[in-house]
């Protein structure tokens, strides 16, 4: 398993980096960790192998990521759901479901909701298979074997 962590590591937030070494330390030992903030689509394209799964965590904290270091999300989405099409065995996906809350009231937060809800889409699209998780229950969405 090579495992995509998405997160930004910020040097200055101690309670965010007890939050990535808890992560980090909740892997099993033989999975290669990536950390790849930014480069998404390249880095699945470099690492992805027919015989061992990526698991990317999280796409929100990528889009997030994208949104503030002002990248062309629409292009930056299309580059990776290609790379998604053209990559041969298992990718797991992440991602959270933001639109079923409150409209924020700051304009980048209704940019972010509405840019993550196009960008779910655009990954289930895609996908062979989609679940949704509430609760730790897992509901199927979609699914084409």
């Amino acid at each position: 398993m090579t495992y995509i962590a998405t997160a930004p590591i910020l040097a200055d937030d101690p309670e965010w980096q007890q939050r990535i070494a808890h992560h980090r330390a909740r892997r099993p030992s033989d999975w290669r960790t990536l950390e790849v903030p930014h480069d998404l689509a390249e880095a699945i394209q470099h690492h992805h192998r027919s015989n061992r799964t990526l698991l990317i965590d999280c796409l929100s904290l990528w889009l997030s990521n994208r949104l503030l270091a002002d990248a062309d999300i629409d292009d930056a989405s299309d580059i990776l759901c290609a790379n998604l099409r053209c990559s041969t065995g298992d990718i797991i996906l992440v991602s959270n479901e933001v639109g079923m809350g409150l409209v924020p009231e700051q304009a980048l937060g209704r940019a972010f909701r509405d840019a993550q809800g196009r960008l779910n889409q655009r990954i289930a699209t895609c996908a062979n298979r989609v679940e949704f998780v509430v609760a730790g229950i897992p509901l199927c969405l979609k699914k084409h074997d």
